[in-house]
């Protein structure tokens, strides 16, 4: 085995999704710098375009993809196989966050957020994992939860940590499903990782009092979550599955 911190990832085609966001960014980036081939997937072809430039490497492919679409996830599949020449990892970091009273959730906001959160994930990682079948090789499959999996989230963002504790269940359960084929399935599960998505809606005194529950004293970098998805998505892993890879800065332990 190789110990550089890529192992195995050189050539390899990814499919990262929510690539525009701030995690989804930096995972790209951090795939890129292994020697991977990616597929930059977000909601906004523009945007995915825009990451795609920036990349190291070559045979990088951007894609403009709605991920609530699922009846149009085997023709996007093979358009990134036809770009990469393989699939071989899924980073799943695509989310929708709404910050809201619970009194004021309507059924399109659940929705909304169940749609691109936690349905998506199932239906993609199947997708994927019937893929990597077809071309009968393992592969790796690693999905973003949050820590509100594990707290409950608070009271402005109930909905959101229902879809991450069942990206974490649905996580587990596909690990147990295809591990036989060689497949594994883990979870990412970040803390306050500094982003636009975390800062919107939350005040200057509220995320001061966030921070202080951290031990390391900060939010983190997408790139301190990027780390442990290339890890997960590493020869280093590969007798890892249906894991929640807890990256709190200490905020959480379990």
């Amino acid at each position: 085995m190789s110990w550089t911190v890529g192992a195995g990832l050189h050539g390899q085609g990814v499919l990262v999704t929510g690539a525009a966001g701030g995690i989804g960014r930096a995972v790209a980036e951090a795939f890129a710098a292994c020697g991977a081939r990616v597929a930059a997937l977000d909601l906004r072809a523009d945007a995915a375009a825009q990451v795609v430039a920036s990349l190291p490497g070559a045979g990088h492919a951007p894609l403009g993809f709605d991920l609530r679409d699922i009846s149009e996830y085997p023709k996007m599949i093979a358009s990134v196989r036809a770009s990469l020449g393989n699939v071989a990892v899924l980073a799943h970091c695509a989310a929708v966050l709404l910050r809201q009273d619970v009194a004021d959730v309507t059924i399109d906001d659940w929705d909304l957020q169940h749609d691109v959160n936690l349905r998506a994930t199932f239906f993609l990682n199947r997708a994927i994992a019937s893929e990597l079948r077809a071309q009968g090789v393992s592969g790796r499959i690693i999905n973003l939860a949050s820590q509100a999996w594990w707290t409950g989230g608070v009271e402005a963002a109930v909905v959101y940590a229902a879809t991450k504790g069942g990206i974490v269940s649905l996580t587990r359960g596909l690990a147990r499903t295809y591990g036989p084929a060689g497949i594994t399935v883990n979870c990412v599960a970040p803390g306050g990782v500094d982003t636009p998505m975390l800062r919107s809606g939350m005040s200057d005194a509220a995320m001061a009092a966030f921070v202080d529950q951290i031990p390391l004293g900060r939010l983190a970098k997408p790139e301190d979550v990027a780390g442990a998805v290339v890890f997960l998505a590493s020869q280093h892993a590969g007798y890892i599955t249906g894991a929640t890879l807890n990256v709190s800065g200490g905020q959480l332990m379990y």
